[in-house]
């Protein structure tokens, strides 16, 4: 018996694994719940594998459903950027754009840019993927986006690159537990014996750093999650280490900001996209106008 599965049986097995349970997956799909179950019960006779661990309140892969599910995810990007690459060619005017950003970088950059681009194409929708570096440009390789927007290392031979300037790294404090003598800036030797919160991005060279100063620093978190770390600080857990940027995140008078020096740290931003494909019109005017916004010295025409 051949084995074999289509673009209808991809996208409802998507859409299940997604949504987390077919009841929320069939209301998606516009389809009744009776007729995706049936409908998942012969893809996994045709495959002649079991897709999904039954009995459990939220959907959970088998092994073979998890190589399924990745496979998946890639066919439909290229699919779906496809179709796209057919239908969006023209000016630009309509469609969606489809972004790919971490935490940090998006808010610095995103709320602006839309506010501003849709006064000039107001008929272009978004769609947006929050998620750690590493996995945004998986989700780019795989056509899921169209424009990344991470601090991660991109590879500038496989991406086109964009690179904003170098931003301070800061740390934020709670109003009633602040340190340094300074009331702008912090010196790494101060923030010996202090509870403090790190991104993982940043993790090896901020040990490094203090290393080379002679402590080990009290790490309580590793975390990611800019947001997450905000609110653990206004909680007084400890200090966050965050791009400047970042402030807007979270405006609290019980948070207090400091520029650490001696020595300074930075970050910067990348937006990437892969080379030797074709972006949608919209998107490419999406990058122009990001040019004109935040890299006026380079792309002034």
């Amino acid at each position: 018996m051949t084995q074999t599965i289509g673009i209808k049986d991809m996208r409802a097995f998507f859409a299940i694994v997604e949504e987390g349970n077919i009841s929320h997956a069939a209301q998606r799909l516009g389809i009744a719940q009776p007729a995706l179950s049936r409908q998942m019960k012969h893809l996994e006779e045709n495959l002649n594998a079991k897709l999904f661990e039954r009995g459990s309140r939220r959907i959970r892969l088998t092994e073979a459903g998890q190589v399924l599910y990745s496979r998946v995810e890639s066919i439909l990007g290229m699919v779906d950027g496809a179709v796209r690459e057919i239908s969006e060619i023209g000016s630009g005017t309509k469609g969606s754009i489809r972004i790919g950003t971490i935490t940090t970088s998006g808010a610095m950059i995103l709320p602006d840019l839309i506010s501003e681009f849709r006064k000039m194409y107001p008929d272009v929708t978004f769609e947006i993927w929050e998620s750690e570096g590493a996995r945004i440009l998986e989700l780019l390789d795989s056509r899921l986006i169209e424009i990344a927007i991470t601090r991660t290392q991109v590879d500038n031979l496989a991406y086109e690159l964009l690179v904003l300037p170098n931003e301070p790294l800061v740390m934020v404090m709670n109003a009633k537990n602040v340190c340094g003598a300074n009331p702008e800036t912090i010196r790494l030797e101060e923030l010996r014996g202090q509870s403090l919160i790190i991104p993982l991005r940043w993790k090896s060279n901020f040990i490094a750093a203090c290393e080379n100063l002679g402590f080990d620093p009290k790490i309580i978190c590793v975390s990611d999650s800019v947001v997450q770390d905000l609110l653990m600080v206004k909680m007084n857990l400890g200090a966050a280490m965050i791009p400047v940027s970042s402030k807007r995140l979270l405006t609290d008078g019980d948070l207090v900001y400091k520029r650490i020096v001696d020595p300074e740290m930075t970050t910067h931003t990348v937006v990437a996209w892969r080379r030797n494909l074709r972006l949608s019109t919209a998107a490419k005017n999406f990058i122009d106008l990001f040019k004109r916004m935040f890299m006026p010295q380079k792309f002034t025409p």
